[in-house]
């Protein structure tokens, strides 16, 4: 078995485009059914073995902490209650295996800023795996870390297609339109957050860049950046809009991200297949 990588997830931006719930938490608690948003990920993560994660936290950083120090097993597991519910005897845990390291890496900090921060922890290690915190897939994992592990590589992330229809335009100069044409038709990828890194990558960093900005770029100029084009189920959860239709999709049983159940493949195949667009 190839050795167990850790996961930073982060987890310190406004969500300003959720305010209708960020005003009240942070964006990675925002809840897809019972659970937040960042539960969902970790459970993904840890489908897969990887159940060390590293938290980057930022805007209501204590209120992050503060829910994973008061979890609640119940909520997403069953369980046996006696005595007036005195005694509860689960009989399944979800995360009690899992390692979490709490660090805030600052109020205004952006992405690459807060992967800088936490290098520490990381620089011994083969490889780690980063995520925004902020969307969902049912991708094979492994894929994406064989192809970092096993070529010159500094990186790697899913190529996804945009989940939503926009029409492209190509015009001349003059702005005389050629084209109209759905993206969602075209060769057009977008990055989809999941990321896996070797610890080579903060060799191409440098305090205060942004992460997909000036280090990529670099890594993109060596040759060294790389990427699975994948287009199975891919959602983000940026805007209200995407969360709704994040929450029908769970209320109807729908819910391919949950790799870890194995029921869904069921549940998917009565419904035709895997959704991809709302």
């Amino acid at each position: 078995m190839e050795a167990l990588v850790k996961v930073v997830l982060f987890c310190g931006g406004y969500g300003t485009r959720m305010r209708e719930y960020s005003d009240r938490v942070p964006k990675p608690l925002v809840p897809i059914g019972s659970r937040p948003i960042i539960w969902h990920i970790m459970k993904y993560y840890a489908h897969f073995g990887h159940k060390e994660f590293i938290l980057c936290l930022g805007y209501q950083g204590e209120v992050i902490k503060r829910y994973f120090l008061d979890y609640e097993e119940t909520l997403s597991n069953d369980f046996v209650m006696t005595n007036g519910g005195a005694d509860v005897q689960l009989l399944d845990r979800d995360i009690s295996d899992w390692k979490i390291t709490f660090i805030d890496t600052g109020l205004q900090s952006n992405v690459g800023e807060r992967l800088w921060r936490v290098r520490h922890l990381l620089q011994d290690d083969e490889m780690f795996i980063a995520n925004y915190s902020d969307g969902l897939t049912d991708a094979y994992l492994p894929d994406l870390e064989e192809r970092v592990r096993h070529s010159d590589a500094v990186g790697g992330f899913l190529a996804v297609r945009p989940p939503y229809s926009f029409h492209a335009v190509d015009t001349e100069l003059d702005g005389t339109v050629r084209s109209v044409h759905d993206i969602t038709r075209t060769d057009l990828r977008i990055n989809g957050g999941y990321f896996v890194f070797t610890p080579e990558l903060f060799d191409y960093m440098r305090e205060g860049e942004e992460l997909v900005v000036e280090p990529f770029q670099r890594l993109i100029d060596a040759g060294r950046l790389t990427s699975i084009p994948y287009d199975g189920f891919w959602m983000s959860m940026d805007t209200f809009k995407e969360k709704q239709h994040l929450d029908d999709m769970y209320a109807r049983g729908v819910r391919p991200w949950q790799v870890w159940n194995a029921r869904q493949d069921v549940v998917l195949a009565a419904e035709g297949g895997r959704p991809f667009s709302a």
